[in-house]
């Protein structure tokens, strides 16, 4: 009978697969977790718009019902008045103003000159804690005429 001089070499290489693929695993898992999160803050980012632009419809809302008279409120469940369904978590802080100019083009000609009601309105949605990685804000402009 022969003397076997190489014993135990698959145990070695059983080992290094073992590492190798517990490696890789754990590389996966990261890099899901990582996609996950990336989502869910994406959607937040929708509804942080989405919530910036129903301040800007309560705007022009408020500007139609009172019109020449600047205003601004505050959404959300610190203020006590939180929109509905998934934007119900935002703060939403709605200010606009009312600058009058007077149309003097001349346009056309021998035309009267008329005062414009420009109506400059920002809304801004806030969700999480500046600072954090879970911190979500939109701001949106509007100009009504």
């Amino acid at each position: 009978m022969p003397i076997r001089t190489q014993q135990g070499f698959s145990l070695v290489s059983a080992i290094f697969l073992l590492v190798v693929l517990a490696g890789l695993g754990a590389g996966m898992v990261t890099f899901s977790t990582a996609q996950n999160q990336s989502q869910a803050m994406d959607t937040m980012g929708s509804r942080a718009y989405q919530a910036a632009n129903a301040g800007i419809e309560w705007a022009a809302y408020n500007i139609a019902v009172n019109p020449g008279v600047p205003g601004g409120v505050t959404f959300g469940p610190i203020a006590g008045n939180a929109l509905g369904g998934n934007l119900a978590p935002f703060e939403v802080t709605v200010v606009y103003g009312v600058t009058v100019q007077i149309d003097d083009t001349g346009y056309p000609p021998g035309g009267t000159v008329a005062p414009v009601t420009i109506y400059n309105i920002t809304s801004t949605a806030v969700w999480g804690t500046p600072g954090t990685p879970n911190y979500v804000e939109r701001e949106l402009t509007a100009k009504m005429y």
